[in-house]
């Protein structure tokens, strides 16, 4: 019988490129994988995949009760299957996990897709803030297995809690041939992922009322309605674009036929100042010159491969500068792109996969 592994995550599966690396790595290595998240009113159909999903419906859909009644559910869920080891993914399904792995005496592995306790929507709230502080202090010692998607949180997770993180990175699939697959001549700017608070998007609708150029918003979450009602208020429609949740292989046609990507965080903790988002390499991958925030992550590959423009605030000016600057600098431009390609073949999800496999086969076989 096949050694099984359960993944839990809080979304709904359709749009998470990570797990699906990650569960269809597992899966064609000889292991049985099961992804287990939830079902919401809008969730899509899923794609056939060669793991297991699972999506459990919730009554609630946000706040603590939600919290509450997903590890419950999950836990339960948990108690009637069979598995050799369960994977939280993130703070909010590590209780559930290390209570049902300690029951059936199965180990747990943590993958920390983000410092959660310094998210800015867990930062504002002191008393969440405790809560979830308890929790990691309580439960990610008890890891058998953890990893992260960057140096910087590796090491200052294992500075905190003694315990060995392992570099496990948000790096696409390198395409067969090796080749970038961006051609496009299009004054077409791109920005992939959440709409959530210090993502700097005011700020970049705000500089397209001084660029010649169009923008496409993919993605979704707590700023989706107030961000289009500021383009709308300034007479925006025509030149931003929300396209909602867009699933994997079609964003990354999206992002193929744009002209520049757009990486904007502001320092509101950790989380977002240590981050290596899926977007940096998303970008890199389609042959797309970036402008990017100069946090250390990006920092480090930029000064490598030179593969965008730096900025270091996130002002309406400055990101209306960096951007003119791509816009108006064809060599240097067609450097970056081509900087892009020699940086996808090294920073690859081919590579971070072996070291995957090997963190899995070390503890299960």
């Amino acid at each position: 019988m096949k050694q099984k592994i359960i993944f839990l995550v809080t979304n709904d599966l359709s749009y998470d490129q990570r797990m699906i690396r990650i569960c269809s790595a597992l899966s064609r290595h000889g292991y049985e994988v099961e992804l287990v998240g939830r079902l919401r009113k809008n969730s899509v159909p899923l794609h056939e995949v060669s793991f297991r999903q699972t999506r459990l419906s919730l009554l609630f859909t946000s706040g603590k009760l939600f919290y509450i009644e997903l590890n419950i559910r999950f836990f339960i869920y948990l108690l009637f299957q069979r598995f050799n080891a369960v994977c939280a993914i993130d703070l909010d399904t590590i209780l559930c996990a290390s209570l049902a792995a300690t029951l059936k005496g199965k180990p747990l592995v943590y993958d920390a897709h983000e410092y959660f306790t310094e998210v800015p929507e867990v930062i504002r709230r002191p008393t969440v803030q405790k809560i979830w502080l308890w929790v990691e202090k309580t439960f990610v010692p008890r890891a058998a297995l953890c990893y992260t998607v960057s140096q910087n949180l590796a090491a200052l997770f294992e500075s905190k809690y003694g315990v060995k993180f392992h570099l496990i990175r948000n790096f696409p699939v390198l395409n067969a041939t090796g080749k970038i697959a961006n051609t496009t001549t299009t004054r077409q700017l791109i920005y992939q992922g959440a709409l959530n608070e210090g993502r700097g998007l005011e700020n970049l609708i705000e500089a397209m009322k001084h660029l010649p150029a169009q923008l496409t918003i993919a993605g979704d979450g707590d700023l989706t309605e107030q961000l289009k009602a500021r383009v709308k208020l300034s007479g925006l429609e025509h030149q931003v674009t929300f396209t909602g949740y867009v699933k994997p292989e079609e964003l990354r046609k999206l992002t193929a036929s744009a002209h520049i990507g757009v990486n904007l965080l502001e320092n509101k903790g950790l989380s977002y100042y240590y981050s290596l988002a899926n977007k940096f390499a998303d970008y890199i991958h389609a042959g797309l010159p970036q402008i990017c925030v100069a946090f250390p992550e990006y920092k480090t590959l930029n000064d490598q491969y030179q593969v965008g423009v730096l900025i270091n605030d996130i002002s309406t000016q400055t990101i209306k500068q960096a951007i003119e600057r791509l816009l108006k600098d064809d060599a240097l431009y067609v450097t970056l792109q081509k900087n892009c390609e020699v940086c996808a073949r090294d920073l690859n999800w081919q590579k971070e996969e072996g070291k995957l496999l090997t963190l899995y086969d070390g503890l299960l076989r």
